[in-house]
């Protein structure tokens, strides 16, 4: 049954804006001790189980780092300071090594997951900067900009690697790279959404499908589709190769403030300025459940690497984790 697993009160000092999951595949302890006395004739050597862990950012500058435990609470394992206003975007690689997170002070962060430690701190300047993003290789960092512009960093250098140019100087609000590495998809304040070919470096399609600001979109797994929510209050699926709009999701009462896809794409969660939380059928385009534990607007929601939980941040302070069954079906 879809169920409230944990209900983090009062997580930050402040609204919270913004959630990623993290999956460390090696386990710090684990990785640090020398064996002892190994056996090279046990072949019956446990493999660790991977460790989640969450990232959440908001209104009081501050990421917070938390292991999610065994009963799934939470634990508080860094707290990571640099930022001099509200973070409004963080994300993990997929090997659960390295944060980024961007901030209203035009900075972007590169943070070492493990030890807390910061990597890199790249500066803006009067540039907004919104979402941040990491290619799926984990080599590199991407933002969007306020003139319209999708800048791309390296994760080990951060230095400027590329730079891609919707030529429409809107302010872009949400990007996404997909799973396969070949595109990334923009969303802009006007509604439009932009998807470039990174090898070539340049826009491969324009998506017209929102009349109002596209807040968060993000790829399915296998990267064939598109998935966007606006504050026209509605989410669109986009057929990435054909561009065309496959579906049209209506049911929040407001602003659809974040997106996730579930790992295996049979699944994707929404969040909205309607203070809930909803899960979907990906193929059949409705609604599984809702959840409405928030008491103010929810503007962070991301499946878990398990495929089984959602974390959502809101206005409210609240970080919460929902147990949704992977198998769920209309």
């Amino acid at each position: 049954q879809f169920s409230l697993l944990h209900k983090e009160e009062n997580a930050h000092d402040n609204a919270l804006w913004s959630c990623a999951w993290g999956r460390d595949t090696a386990p710090a302890e684990e990785a640090a001790t020398e064996p002892k006395e190994d056996n090279p004739f046990d072949f019956d050597k446990k493999e660790h189980p991977p460790k989640d862990f969450i990232v959440s950012g908001g209104l009081d500058d501050i990421v917070k780092v938390w292991d999610l435990q065994e009963d799934h609470t939470l634990k508080l394992r860094h707290q990571l300071k640099a930022h001099a206003l509200g973070v409004v975007s963080v994300a993990v690689t997929s090997d659960g090594q390295t944060i980024a997170s961007s901030s209203l002070d035009s900075t972007l962060c590169l943070w070492d997951a493990r030890s807390g430690e910061k990597k890199h701190m790249l500066n803006f300047g009067p540039v907004d900067l919104w979402t941040v993003g990491f290619s799926p290789c984990n080599k590199y960092v991407i933002s969007g900009l306020n003139d319209g512009k999708i800048s791309m960093y390296s994760v080990e250098t951060g230095k400027p690697e590329q730079t891609l140019d919707a030529q429409n100087g809107k302010y872009t609000l949400s990007i996404a790279y997909s799973p396969d590495g070949k595109y990334i998809a923009s969303g802009a304040i006007d509604g439009i959404i932009t998807i470039f070919d990174v090898a070539a470096g340049k826009v491969a399609q324009t998506l017209e499908g929102h009349a109002m600001p596209v807040r968060s979109l993000c790829f399915s797994p296998n990267s064939q589709m598109l998935l966007t929510g606006s504050d026209d209050g509605h989410m669109k699926l986009y057929d990435v190769a054909h561009s065309d709009v496959v579906g049209t999701l209506s049911g929040h009462a407001s602003w659809v403030l974040c997106v996730s896809f579930s790992g295996d794409g049979k699944h994707f969660a929404s969040s909205s300025s309607d203070r809930s939380v909803k899960v979907w059928d990906t193929s059949e385009r409705k609604c599984l459940h809702t959840f409405a534990e928030h008491t103010d607007q929810v503007w962070g929601v991301r499946y878990s690497p398990g495929n089984d939980k959602v974390v959502s941040a809101a206005e409210d302070k609240s970080l919460n984790i929902y147990y949704c069954p992977p198998n769920a079906i209309v």
